[in-house]
């Protein structure tokens, strides 16, 4: 079985992403394989889209960049990248949002009922420490 794109630890959160350098505009854009898939307005060249994700992911989530921590794939476009929060369920349910069940139905503001039932889906592959 692969690995679940969102993992809960105690204090942090860690997610597999499949970054896209090089868009019009940083934003979420579903699933790409086992990964969340981001597009960054960042050439790949000298790190800027390592920045460009670091800057967004610490704007998204809420927290300081230091606390967005790229654990592998600094030259490739999966990357596995630790959130450190004091609320990583929080921070978890904000990415969920944003997988492909409910970007390609095009539903800007899911309902609780909607968050709820996709969160009992991806809870049971969903990790925790």
């Amino acid at each position: 079985m692969s690995e679940a794109p969102v993992r809960l630890e105690r204090e942090a959160l860690v997610v597999r992403l499949h970054v896209q350098p090089g868009a019009k505009r940083s934003q979420w854009a579903g699933c790409h394989g086992n990964a969340l898939k981001l597009r960054v307005a960042a050439p790949a060249v000298e790190g800027k889209a390592n920045e460009a994700l670091v800057r967004f992911l610490a704007e998204f989530c809420g927290v300081p960049r230091s606390a967005i921590e790229i654990l592998q794939g600094e030259a490739s476009r999966t990357k596995r990248v630790r959130i450190a929060t004091p609320d990583p369920q929080a921070v978890a349910v904000r990415v969920a949002r944003y997988e492909r069940p409910w970007h390609d139905m095009r539903i800007a503001t899911p309902d609780p009922q909607a968050v709820a039932v996709r969160l009992a889906t991806i809870a049971s592959p969903v990790l925790s420490d």
